[in-house]
């Protein structure tokens, strides 16, 4: 059991790596030749064209202002200057209310650490239960501060369940206020967005199938009989998986062409060669270059086949539609309400932004969607006691004194006492730590197979999973091993009534683990953050190797994103350790305030200035965060009312049954009061918006600003590097009618230029309103849109990942990336 000297050894090692990574980072930041890892935002925004620095070359790597040297720490007050507002119109609304998940932690925490150490620590000090149990139990002097140490059947434990109450109280007014607070901002954020293609979009899925006619004008029809006033345009989904493999393919052999071109570049005088070969190894010796290119040029003409043959195999179309209406009210009645007397059949919601969009599941069949999720989560379940293992062994680290009663053997090792300190105080955390760095990629590919088609859903679902996994694993997981491991002596040489005692005891000496997992994940690791040694050395590497002219600088910048899927469980992890631990054991609650405070200031230096978010969900998260708050609650409540009743507490301990179920009532209360703005779109608001954008602006042709909202690459140019106009024209000429079928072979015949070459983008002039088409990968190319754009969105390549154009592009794009 770690002793106050080993939380000492801990607290030490991880200050001073929080200090050491946050020096470097103040001085690593004003160095101009990082100034596009530290600050990626302001290039994006445009807000900044290039570092500041002296007119020599030295000065275009080293800071050479000797003032800035002694002021380097002024990062921490720039961070907290810009106001709430500022941050949604800077970062949106996504980043700004995950800020304040922090600021309520410290609300929550704050008043309960004064309280808990000024009332619970003297109560339980004076009882010194654990005095006659020290020879049957290991336990340290921190046991000493908590609820194990006051004597069974003692009055005092009125106090602890007056406290509980107080503390539930606190925390429920706390996050009522709140939820209301972002409700509220989520509808004004909704409110005040300027024009956007989801807004007006439903995703249709299940369309059904009906013979002698095309998916896209089985959509067509059904909604203009069913919604014939609202009713604007569609845009039908294609599956080319195939034709995505071999956008794969031309990107890495794009990389490798460019890589032999810069090669050349800096050694004139040797053209580069390889053999031809498998990967190289053996065949003929040819230029490298060459080479490339030819197999670029070849693999070209296979893409520009391919097109053709998913447009015209009516085959390839998806029974999935995206679906626009002339008004946001027209959507909203669609979106959520039922289409068919069969509600498995033409199923809708609300479309994701399209830069949230993630193509590839739309191929997935919906009626295999139960089956994956069942699949999914019986995994999931396996996995959870599969890390089992490993958190058990981690735990046995941090309890040696009670494997030393059963491995004699040990000692010697064991006793030495620089050894004891650092095994028991830094590496148990440490060790977790790693076993979890892997866990979040295994669990966003698990929420992929699942088939949702939205990045923020899949980042929710994905953050859901983890949650689960570090509540079974590293907090009860934590508590059941490491009270086997501790007690083992005590379970193996006393009467099985004792057991449920000795359990109840033990239980809350855990917190010294908690304890040193808080300063290595909380302390150290959020220090390390800001640090960004990983995208700093990447940027580097790519500089030296890769960056030929500015805009591949600008690729080589990592900006990176909030990472929802392991910060929010991380987040809900302290709350739960703060809740749970505020009676049983209050000196671990300092420990969590620190982290609160020190993760607010780190989180907001960095989306003010490196994260760009991928996408804008309008806070949609924040229900799991409120649930997941009230489960904590819920735990802390159920394991004090089993504490008191190993410590036979009869008279106080009834008074507890009440409480969860007063917690259960409250968050049905906040379920029915605010969730609605977070899972529906209020009709009345729809109405005013549509009201007051006709008013604003009456001769808006909203049928061409959503023709090609949703429109993918396929139609573009694979050649290209820069951007492409395409004009697309939407009025129908009613004495010319043409069914979708129809059109869409006219956009899939090639022109006369496109005969010898890749076909170059289309210009539609089709006399009635085109098919608009959505491309669907099987690793989609991405597509972001620039906000300041009334109508038009920015595509390109790059790994599931959407990038916001800089500076903003007025017209469809498409940048072939190495």
């Amino acid at each position: 059991m770690a002793t106050l000297q080993d939380i000492g050894v801990s607290a030490l090692i991880n200050i001073l790596g929080a200090f050491a990574f946050l020096l470097a980072f103040a001085l690593l930041r004003i160095q101009p030749i990082n100034d596009r890892v530290y600050f990626p935002k302001w290039y994006i925004s445009g807000g900044r064209s290039g570092p500041r620095r002296a007119g020599n070359f030295v000065g275009k790597f080293v800071n050479l202002n000797v003032k800035t040297y002694f002021t380097f720490l002024n990062w921490m007050p720039q961070a907290l200057k810009m106001t709430e507002a500022e941050i949604i119109n800077h970062a949106g609304l996504d980043s700004a209310v995950f800020l304040r998940i922090y600021t309520l932690g410290l609300k929550i925490f704050v008043p309960i650490t004064i309280l808990a150490l000024l009332i619970l620590i003297p109560v339980n000090v004076s009882s010194g239960t654990l005095f006659f149990l020290r020879k049957e139990l290991v336990m340290s002097d921190i046991d000493k501060l908590s609820i194990s140490n006051v004597r069974p059947q003692s009055i005092r434990f009125f106090i602890h369940i007056a406290l509980e109450y107080a503390f539930t109280i606190w925390i429920c007014f706390m996050l009522y206020k709140e939820y209301d607070h972002v409700a509220l901002m989520r509808l004004r954020f909704l409110a005040s967005k300027r024009r956007h293609a989801e807004q007006f979009t439903v995703v249709v899925r299940n369309v059904p199938h009906v013979s002698s006619r095309s998916v896209l004008d089985t959509v067509e029809q059904f909604f203009q009989t069913n919604h014939p006033n609202t009713y604007l345009c569609q845009q039908a989904v294609y599956n080319a998986n195939k034709f995505a493999k071999l956008v794969r393919k031309r990107d890495r052999l794009q990389n490798w062409l460019d890589y032999n071109q810069l090669k050349f570049e800096r050694h004139p005088d040797k053209r580069p060669t390889r053999k031809k070969g498998f990967l190289g190894l053996w065949g003929e010796r040819v230029d490298s270059i060459e080479y490339y290119k030819q197999q670029m040029k070849h693999l070209e003409k296979n893409m520009a086949l391919e097109r053709q043959t998913i447009l015209k195999d009516s085959k390839s179309i998806l029974p999935v539609s995206f679906v626009s209406f002339n008004s946001r009210w027209g959507a909203a009645v669609c979106a959520q309400t039922q289409q068919s007397k069969n509600p498995t059949l033409w199923l809708t919601n609300w479309a994701p932004e399209p830069r949230d969009i993630y193509w590839r599941n739309l191929a997935i069949p919906f009626m295999s969607l139960t089956v994956r999720k069942l699949i999914i989560s019986v995994s999931v379940f396996a996995l959870v006691f599969f890390y089992m293992i490993p958190i058990a062994f981690v735990q046995s680290l941090a309890n040696l004194e009670g494997l030393e009663k059963v491995a004699p053997f040990l000692r010697p090792v064991i006793e030495l006492k620089f050894i004891k300190s650092f095994l028991q105080g830094f590496l148990p955390g440490l060790a977790l730590k790693i076993f979890l760095y892997i866990l979040p990629t295994v669990l966003m590919i698990m929420s992929k197979i699942e088939g949702y088609i939205a990045h923020s859903t899949l980042e929710r679902r994905a953050a859901a999973k983890y949650y689960y996994f570090m509540l079974v694993n590293v907090f009860l997981g934590s508590i059941i091993a490491g009270t086997a491991f501790e007690q083992l002596d005590a379970f193996l040489h006393q009467s099985p009534t004792q057991i449920p005692r000795t359990i109840g005891v033990s239980i809350p000496m855990k917190a010294t683990f908690f304890i040193t997992y808080i300063m290595v994940d909380g302390w150290a690791g959020i220090a390390g953050e800001i640090l960004r040694l990983k995208p700093l050395i990447i940027f580097h590497l790519k500089n030296m190797f890769l960056v030929k002219t500015e805009r591949d600088i600008e690729r080589a910048m990592d900006p990176g994103s909030v990472d929802f899927p392991e910060t929010l469980p991380s987040l809900q992890l302290y709350f739960l350790l703060g809740i749970v631990y505020a009676v049983v054991t209050p000196i671990l609650l300092p420990f969590v305030l620190v982290f609160f405070a020190f993760a607010y200031l780190v989180y907001r230096h960095q989306i003010i200035n490196v994260y760009n978010q991928q996408y804008e969900s309008a806070a949609a998260f924040w229900p799991h965060v409120h649930s997941r708050i009230i489960a904590s609650l819920l735990i802390s409540q159920l394991l004090l009312l089993g504490l008191l009743s190993t410590k036979k507490a009869a008279n106080s301990t009834p008074l507890l049954v009440i409480l969860p179920i007063l917690t259960l009532s409250f968050h049905k209360y906040c379920k029915i009061r605010f969730e609605p703005a977070f899972r529906k779109y209020p009709l009345e608001e729809a109405m005013a918006k549509d009201i007051t954008d006709r008013t604003a602006e009456s001769d808006v042709n909203l049928k061409a600003y959503l023709a090609d909202a949703y429109l993918h690459p396929i139609f573009r140019s694979f050649e290209e590097e820069q951007s492409v106009e395409v004009k697309v024209k939407v009025k129908v000429e009613k004495n010319k009618p043409q069914t979708a079928s129809d059109r869409i072979s006219e956009l899939s015949s090639p022109s006369p230029h496109q005969v010898n070459h890749p076909p170059s983008p289309p210009q539609v002039n089709h006399p009635s309103s085109p098919p608009h088409y959505v491309y669907h990968p099987s690793s989609p190319p991405q597509h972001a849109y620039d906000p300041s754009s009334p109508s038009h969105y920015a595509y390109h390549y790059e790994n599931d990942i959407f990038h916001a154009p800089t500076p903003p592009h007025y017209a469809y794009h498409y940048e072939n990336e190495p």
